[in-house]
């Protein structure tokens, strides 16, 4: 968690986002670090998340839009963080226990020259887009949970 809020802090044109969740750590991580299956049913614009040749814990993944666009990220996996970067775009997710559940957290910004002023117009919105993405993420381990 404290690595995600460095880059937060010193990331240029970044959002970050913090929620705790009454679940166990390996509960929640096992939903978010299936990247290709959960990351498109956490954010609505992503149509798909890729692995490509996953091994270890760095590899490469293609994420394409609902728009169509296409970006390759380079990915670094491992218990309880996620570093995804491509050459527009930055993510990350963090998890770590507190108290009986865990809290995590989730990053998002643009890697581009002018990307401050496409960042500061998603600044409008910003708390309830990430409620509703944290909302997504409970019913995605209920639904786990439920299977």
């Amino acid at each position: 968690m404290r690595r995600l809020r460095v880059i937060a802090g010193t990331a240029k044109n970044a959002v970050c986002a913090e929620h705790y969740f009454d679940v166990a750590p390996e509960r929640l991580w096992e939903v978010v670090s299936d990247l290709e299956h959960e990351l498109p049913q956490l954010l609505p614009r992503l149509r798909s998340f890729t692995p490509q040749r996953p091994s270890g814990e760095r590899f490469e993944a293609v994420a394409v839009s609902t728009l169509g666009h296409r970006e390759n990220f380079q990915v670094l996996l491992k218990p309880g963080w996620c570093l995804m970067q491509s050459k527009l775009l930055l993510g990350a997710m963090a998890a770590e226990p507190e108290a009986t559940g865990t809290r995590f957290a989730f990053l998002s910004g643009y890697r581009f020259p002018g990307g401050g002023s496409v960042q500061a117009l998603r600044r409008v919105g910003a708390e309830s887009r990430s409620s509703a993405l944290f909302e997504r993420l409970r019913r995605r381990i209920e639904a786990r949970d439920q299977s």
